[in-house]
């Protein structure tokens, strides 16, 4: 396993932390967990490098060993430029869209596809789409891990898009407590507390609680989010270690957005509402409550061979009364929008088990690496709709945007009532290893074996599905020397399909490829990482319906979806003493759906820098500035000749962040951040026929302390 060279700005793995034993261990993770005080703590001059991830093989490597692109968004990126919520992180990663259709529901997207494969600590939490309710808080994280490609060794069904894996913060054995208090634009308040400390000398507990309350520049739109965490790490024998972490994360939001904005007129003419303008109503909530707890222990077997299992219980529920506007309204008069009104409850629940082993073996006078085990996640997804058919209340006439008030009629939810039932099963064996062929040259591969089942039915449709896959992996690295590498790989995933083809039968996954090569380098002394990378990815077996199907029975057939390629470029580190980048541009191409390739920019550009002013002692500036090309989308089409009748244009736009720190002592400091400092006024997203406007420009400021 490859040591850390860079511990104050990365967490050793707890891989790393079983094969050291007795009173070594102890003493090595001491004195690790306070040089990584200082770096993630301290408000002194902060790196962006980070050099392990274990998303992707649990093999152990670093990212330069690793043959696929790896993005890593550190803590101190995040308290930088105040990224408290996954979306602020997602959309600072390469190659990543944010697609925030609503206030309170995301989508990601990487290579032209959904992002579906989320994980905690490494634990992967398998889910149908890649919806996000409410916001996740990064408060509770160390960092963010990102792996771009198809995934499927370690997470099972997904797209060929990216990985998410949120690392949740460990305790320390060095005493800290930390605070920070900010105010901002729209009565923003937030509060974090930090505190970690050792029981003993094998033995640490840390604990977070976040609380944030704010208004909106969006019209009526409040949020109060509480989020408590709660995290145990022990060494119950020389070469035992457990884990335990428990988030419980809760946000009520009223007056939330359910669709948005229409964005052209019955003429049309394109919109061009206030960016405030809301179609909430001003009863309409959606509250979102998340409990999560994860256990883990790790067993030494030899110096060079342990083996972990894991648990999570993941809890989400959803409390929502939604106000939804539809239409197209008159120029003039503004005329045109009926409301429609629904109440809106959801809970899942997730039960996973995970258990491998690794370590290293001889052969042919080299030493590999070897990684095998098995994964069971099982899944129950509740839904209920409530809808207002008979007094009218729940589909009112609606009044010209422009000023409305959010005055409407309360609806009688009594009626209309459908909803979702749905059990799910993942389980998988796998098996990975590198084998190196010389000291430069190393060879990468493994097998999962994936089953799939669902009973069920969603809004009267049946979603009964079992399917078996066989999802391969393969790479290589070649060393060129101690600072660059090439590396090339080719991975697959998988999606279950409910539809069935001409003859009854239920149709293949969909069965999403990723090839990809590409050069890593570690520069400057290895604080500066590089990586340039090339991939091609593809969707074969989508289901497409058969022409001329009855309409009561449609069946379909297996053809070919997206087929993405692209450029990505990726450097983040230390440039010199003063002066830490995040750099990255990506450049996408889609064929197979004209659609997802209109609404998604082809080029991003991303960057973030801060640099210490030497001359004055305290003093940090820095700049977060993220940029994407035109998007559209087709919104009425001619219906003989499919041309395009009514397009929405959102033009290419940049994004410009400031901010500013300055260390008051050794304990104190204060953080300014401007926000969309240009003013732009920009839609949201495309992703779906309506949209609504960014912030325009806002700032926060905070204090921090720190003990």
């Amino acid at each position: 396993m490859s040591s850390t060279k860079f511990l104050r700005l990365s967490q050793l793995s707890l891989v790393t932390s079983a094969l050291l034993s007795g009173h070594a261990f102890a003493e090595q993770q001491k004195e690790e967990q306070a040089i990584e005080k200082i770096a993630v703590y301290g408000q002194h001059h902060k790196n962006y490098i980070t050099e392990e991830a274990q998303s992707a093989t649990k093999l152990g490597l670093t990212i330069k060993e690793t043959p696929q692109s790896i993005s890593v968004v550190s803590r101190a990126l995040m308290d930088d430029f105040s990224l408290d919520n996954i979306n602020a992180v997602l959309e600072s990663t390469p190659g990543v869209t944010v697609e925030q259709i609503e206030t309170d529901r995301t989508y990601f997207k990487a290579r032209g596809f959904e992002i579906t494969n989320f994980q905690v600590n490494g634990m992967g939490m398998p889910q149908d789409n890649g919806s996000i309710q409410g916001t996740l808080d990064t408060s509770i994280f160390d960092s963010v891990e990102i792996v771009r490609g198809a995934n499927g060794l370690m997470t099972g069904a997904g797209n060929p898009s990216a990985t998410v894996n949120m690392v949740l913060k460990r305790p320390t054995y060095q005493t800290q407590v930390n605070a920070s208090v900010s105010y901002g634009s729209w009565d923003n308040k937030r509060l974090e507390l930090d505190a970690s400390t050792a029981i003993n000398e094998n033995h640490a507990v840390r604990a977070v609680f976040t609380k944030h309350k704010t208004e909106s520049y969006l019209d009526r739109y409040e949020q109060d989010k509480t989020i408590y965490y709660l995290a145990y790490e022990g060494q119950l024998t020389d070469s035992t270690v457990v884990t335990a972490n428990y988030v419980n994360q809760k946000k009520d939001a009223d007056s939330p957005l359910w669709g948005a904005l229409p964005l052209y007129y019955s003429d049309g003419s394109a919109t061009n509402f206030d960016a405030s303008t809301s179609t909430a109503s001003d009863w309409s909530y959606w509250n979102n409550t998340t409990e999560q707890l994860f256990l883990s222990i790790e067993q030494a077997i030899t110096n060079t061979w342990f083996l972990k299992a894991s648990y999570a219980h993941l809890e989400n529920e959803q409390d929502s009364e939604l106000f939804y506007v539809y239409g197209t309204p008159d120029r003039e008069t503004g005329l045109g929008l009926t409301g429609y009104a629904s109440e809106y409850d959801h809970k899942d629940k997730h039960d996973i088990l995970d258990i491998y082993a690794t370590g290293k073996f001889d052969l042919f006078g080299m030493e590999h690496d070897l990684s095998f085990g098995v994964n069971q996640a099982d899944m129950d997804n509740k839904d209920k709709s409530l809808y207002d058919y008979t007094t009218g209340n729940g589909f009112p006439a609606m009044p010209e945007l422009g000023g409305w008030d959010g005055v409407a009629p309360v609806p009688t939810l009594t009626d209309g009532l459908t909803g979702a039932d749905i059990t799910s099963r993942q389980r998988s064996a796998y098996i990975s290893t590198r084998i190196r062929a010389t000291d430069a040259f190393s060879i990468l591969a493994g097998v999962s074996q994936v089953n799939w089942e669902t009973e069920g039915a969603s809004y009267g449709v049946a979603k009964d599905k079992d399917s078996d896959q066989t999802v391969p992996y393969f790479g290589a690295v070649y060393d060129i020397n101690e600072s660059f590498s090439t590396y090339a790989s080719y991975t697959e995933t998988f999606v279950p399909q409910t539809e069935r083809d001409i003859n009854g039968d239920y149709l293949d996954p969909i069965t999403g490829k990723s090839s990809e090569i590409g050069v890593k380098a570690q520069l400057l002394d290895d604080d500066l990482f590089v990586t340039v990378a090339y991939f091609d990815a593809k969707q074969v077996g989508l289901a497409v319906a058969i022409p001329d199907s009855l309409p009561d029975d449609t069946r379909y057939y297996g053809a070919d979806g997206i087929n993405s390629d692209g450029i990505e470029v990726e450097l983040s580190g230390q440039i010199n003493e003063t002066l830490s980048a995040s750099f990255s541009y990506s450049n996408l191409n889609i064929d197979g759906d004209e659609l997802v390739k209109d609404y998604t920019p082809e080029n991003q550009f991303k960057l973030a820098v801060t640099h210490k002013v030497p001359e004055v002692d305290g003093l940090t500036f820095g700049l977060n500035y993220r940029w994407q090309d035109d998007t559209k989308r087709v919104q009425v089409r001619d219906a003989a000749t499919n041309a395009a009748l009514i397009t929405t244009t959102q033009d290419a736009y940049g994004l410009l962040n400031l901010m500013a720190t300055y260390d008051i002592n050794d304990n104190m400091s204060v953080n300014l951040n401007v926000n969309n400092v240009t003013n732009e006024k920009y839609i949201h997203s495309l992703f779906w026929a309506q949209g609504y406007y960014g912030a325009p420009r806002n700032y926060s400021v905070s204090f921090n302390w720190q003990l």
